[in-house]
């Protein structure tokens, strides 16, 4: 989508990666892993997804109760370990205990370390996380892409990551509110609006639908294409969903499959 129109916007270096892009949902587990334990965000989902070749790796942040962001889903602990207790009511020792045959524990800091040609696509689960979140991420700007259901959670954290002193803004998606009002300027066919609302986000990164109402449309990729903004569609584990999207002109695909989609992708390169 760049080209030598010098009024389009400069690609960021996350974007470097291979298109249509892979982003695998919260690491890889294969069935094999699943049947020992592992679970999905630890260290030995993420270094799954690595192992397979992807470049992204989607995953989220919560906070620990002594202030760490480590790669988690859920507010709480229930699903993923039977621990009931919400993840900012545990340290980082505990959790790491309590994750110690899951996979293991990996924070953010330890993730943008151990894997420095991941790019990753973080959404910010807890308000009280994107100060701390945005601050972790400062010095990988670069191959970070900042999201969250909540627009003012979202751009909490990019401000913390500039305080913080990253050399680039980390990439980032528009959260909820931000694409409501977009589906209503399609809606009205207002290019105008349109543009304003997709000046501020280098991705849209939705589900097909929520509840009755569509969200991807063509007419929402063509828009979003026209201002050098991104698709990616969530979360899409069967083939012939990865082609229909592909074939709509979506960017990329969030799976839980991603060695079935880094075959899909593959055949479209």
């Amino acid at each position: 989508m760049t080209g030598s129109d010098p009024t389009r916007r400069t690609r960021h270096p996350w974007f470097a990666g291979e298109h249509p892009r892979v982003l695998a949902h919260r690491g890889f587990v294969s069935a094999d892993d699943a049947g020992h334990g592992i679970v999905e965000n630890s260290f030995l989902a993420v270094a799954g997804a690595h192992a397979l070749g992807v470049d992204y790796v989607e995953s989220d942040c919560h906070l620990t109760r002594d202030g760490v962001p480590v790669l988690f889903h859920d507010e709480d602990l229930a699903r993923v370990t039977g621990d009931p207790r919400a993840v900012a009511a545990v340290t980082l020792r505990e959790l790491d205990g309590i994750m110690a045959d899951r996979g293991g524990l990996i924070t953010l800091a330890q993730a943008l370390d151990s894997f420095p040609d991941l790019r990753f696509n973080l959404d910010v689960k807890a308000a009280d996380a994107a100060a701390q979140v945005g601050a972790t991420i400062a010095p990988y700007a670069e191959r970070v892409l900042l999201t969250s259901f909540s627009d003012a959670r979202r751009r909490e954290a990019l401000r913390a990551a500039e305080a913080a002193g990253a050399e680039m803004p980390p990439a980032t998606s528009a959260g909820s509110a931000t694409v409501a009002r977009l589906l209503g300027a399609l809606a009205v066919r207002s290019s105008r609006l349109a543009g304003r609302l997709l000046a501020g986000v280098d991705a849209l990164q939705v589900p097909e639908r929520r509840g009755r109402v569509r969200i991807l449309t063509p007419r929402l990729v063509e828009t979003a294409h026209r201002f050098d903004v991104e698709v990616h569609v969530w979360t899409v584990n069967e083939v012939t969903d990865m082609e229909r999207l592909l074939d709509l002109g979506v960017d990329g695909i969030v799976t839980d499959q991603a060695h079935v989609a880094l075959k899909v992708a593959e055949r479209r390169r």
